[in-house]
């Protein structure tokens, strides 16, 4: 009997997303009122938790999971609301909607640069309260103006896009930003001092992080042009409020116009009730269209995980795609078992895993691959890991990872190879795929094609006669039935590696006795 995935969405979006939902049969709550106490009391029932802006997921909330939770929506762009870290640490995939409000958000953009150019909303209230103050409200034109752009993403490429239609000339700065995708969009690639510098209007479209926490500040400020018009419809905090204050009462800054502050909801503020700054309360995204496309993609992202392994928009592992995950499927198989072969016989401090990929299995996204022989590798000694976790936790300990990818194969048409390095030596292990079947084919030079069984021992022998029998004996004295045996030689060096596959769990005694044979340098149970 299949279980069913379980989804709670906490803060309110379309119902479309709960028709999603249940439509590809995964069981739906929707709690939109809970206290962080109450999230906590409720998370461990869940598979995906679906969210907005409202529900902040905390290092605490996510201890609460109990291992179940494997992802975290977030219907719209920003992540600020989730500890990405802590969720990463956790094992959960922390996805966000980075297109479904991109238009929303630029077109928000363009229309607080034009009532900022305008005064329309002071001119709008001075009208209303029967004043006619037509000569005070003196606008400037955007057309032949210079835009900078400071992050020149999805939507910043948008905004581009819109102001160039309004004859603006637009220059960007974004690090990630390549000259050829530039002349794509028409704008001129620029250094941050040069946005500071020449343009009359500035926008911001980057995220928050520690590098852009507080970008526009009274430094950045003295370098701009006297009478620059600032726009910030990204992220509070980018923008130094004590400082943009100081700088509209000297006239440096001429206007701006936020629809983010440093704290939300922003019921007082600094820059409140000054005639020269326009205000929004965080409406960028707050469109019929946008709400409703978010709300969708997330419901349809978060069902492609749980229910096929497909991996979009996440922010803390890379993505696989739904065409994608059904090839990935046996070779994800093939690569935990291969990590767990490795981290079961590991004995020594580990300081590098090399993980090779030859053939068939060098022409897909090898990354989820790479975060699953990692995870393998680390689940023997370490509760809880998983795909999410495992790269983040192998950083940790000081491990070297490296991935190699050749397109042709020697000897199989497609393999892959763990490699581990200790101090004091390394050890490999190869496998590959029959039909969908894992093999592993390579235990330290020594050829093999072995099935890997849920039971199964490792032994590490003197080439010489009466092991098979040896081994064979203790095994049925203690009813335990052999399903496979396999056995391969050590070139030059008369000794030889036997893994054989049991029915049933091996009891430490067991292991005991096979080692106390003479022929017998190691011995070693395994599960998978």
């Amino acid at each position: 009997m299949t279980i069913k995935q379980k989804v709670l969405i906490s803060d309110k979006m379309s119902p479309q997303a709960e028709q999603i939902f249940k439509s590809r049969g995964i069981e739906v709550t929707v709690k939109t009122d809970l206290k962080p106490e109450d999230l906590k009391n409720v998370i461990n029932q869940y598979d995906g938790l679906a969210i907005r802006s409202s529900t902040k997921v905390t290092a605490e909330i996510l201890k609460m999971t109990g291992g179940k939770l494997k992802v975290i929506g977030r219907a719209g762009i920003g992540v600020d609301n989730v500890d990405v870290s802590a969720a990463t640490g956790a094992g959960v995939v922390v996805m966000n909607t980075p297109f479904g409000n991109s238009i929303t958000t630029a077109e928000h953009t363009i229309a607080m640069m034009m009532a900022l150019a305008r005064q329309i909303p002071s001119a709008n209230a001075s009208t209303h309260a029967g004043k006619w103050e037509k000569s005070k409200y003196m606008g400037q034109e955007l057309f032949a103006k210079t835009l900078g752009i400071i992050g020149c993403g999805n939507i910043g490429a948008i905004v581009a896009d819109r102001a160039i239609g309004l004859k603006m000339k637009v220059i960007a700065f974004d690090p990630f930003l390549s000259a050829e995708r530039a002349v794509e969009l028409g704008v001129e690639k620029v250094e941050l001092e040069d946005v500071l510098q020449r343009a009359d209007f500035i926008t911001l479209h980057t995220p928050l992080t520690e590098a852009t926490r507080g970008i526009i500040n009274a430094a950045a400020i003295a370098k701009m042009k006297k009478g620059v018009r600032l726009i910030n419809c990204a992220r509070g905090g980018l923008i130094v409020e004590a400082d943009l204050e100081a700088a509209l009462e000297s006239g440096q800054v001429a206007g701006a116009a936020l629809d983010v502050f440093e704290e939300e909801p922003a019921k007082v503020n600094v820059l409140f009730g000054n005639e020269k700054v326009v205000c929004t309360p965080h409406l960028g995204a707050s469109t019929v269209e946008a709400q409703e496309n978010v709300a969708l993609q997330v419901a349809e992202q978060m069902a492609d995980y749980l229910l096929q392994g497909a991996i979009s928009n996440a922010v803390n592992m890379p993505s696989v795609s739904a065409e994608d995950a059904p090839k990935l499927k046996p070779y994800m198989k093939l690569a935990e078992l291969l990590g767990s072969f490795a981290g079961q016989l590991v004995q020594d401090s580990v300081k590098e895993i090399r993980i090779e990929y030859d053939g068939h299995v060098a022409t897909l996204n090898v990354k989820p691959l790479t975060a699953l022989a990692l995870a393998g590798f680390l689940k023997p000694s370490m509760e809880g890991v998983n795909i999410v976790s495992a790269p983040v936790k192998a950083k940790e300990m000081g491990i070297g990872i490296s991935e190699t990818k050749r397109e042709k194969s020697a000897t199989y048409h497609t393999q892959i190879c763990v490699t581990v390095v200790t101090e004091k030596g390394q050890s490999t292990v190869a496998g590959t795929i029959f039909g969908e079947s894992p093999r592993i084919i390579d235990i330290d030079g020594v050829p093999t094609e072995t099935a890997l069984g849920k039971y199964m021992l490792y032994v590490l022998n003197l080439d010489k006669p009466g092991l098979i029998g040896a081994v064979g004996t203790i095994l049925g004295d203690a009813h335990i039935n052999i399903a496979d045996f396999n056995l391969g030689r050590i070139p030059g060096k008369n000794k030889a590696i036997a893994l054989i596959s049991v029915d049933d769990p091996i009891p430490e005694k067991i292991v005991a006795a096979i080692a106390k044979l003479t022929q017998v340098e190691r011995v070693q149970a395994l599960k998978f």
